[in-house]
């Protein structure tokens, strides 16, 4: 029986190291350079959801893989959450993912399993997400906004 390929192992970090990688792209993110391209894609999106899509999440995408390629995560997709598939040779469509989102798709689900054991990585990972996610607000409930009352 032929030996099968197995596919590339995730980065292992521990919480402390993942602290670290953390901090460096919470630091990438303040560098001039990149301070600028998020503010031109959050200019350009003009506080419009599907604009902030197209032209913010991509640029802070990039940014984040810039820093954690360097700890394994890979951004060519193979053995990440969406490897390629056959036939997947073109730019990215909707049955192929782009690429560069394997990697940092993995390095946010490790920060989110120490998020409920590190209440610093919780801290950081909220401090990176507001740097391009909007805030989001949720509608008032109880008496008096249209909630319902408790009798």
């Amino acid at each position: 029986m032929a030996a099968s390929a197995q596919p590339p192992v995730p980065p292992a970090l521990s919480a402390e190291q993942a602290k670290a990688v953390l901090a460096e792209v919470i630091k990438a993110f303040g560098a001039p350079e990149n301070a600028q391209r998020m503010e031109e894609a959050r200019d350009n999106a003009c506080n419009d959801m599907g604009k902030m899509l197209q032209f913010l999440l991509p640029v802070a995408t990039q940014i984040q893989q810039d820093v954690i390629k360097a700890y394994g995560f890979s951004s060519d997709g193979e053995g990440g959450l969406f490897p390629r598939r056959a036939g997947c040779s073109g730019p990215a469509g909707a049955s192929c993912p782009p690429p560069f989102l394997a990697g940092v798709l993995k390095f946010a689900r490790l920060i989110k399993s120490y998020e409920s054991q590190d209440p610093e990585i919780a801290s950081m990972s909220g401090k990176l997400k507001a740097m391009f996610l909007p805030p989001m607000t949720l509608p008032p409930h109880g008496p008096g906004t249209g909630g319902v009352a408790a009798s």
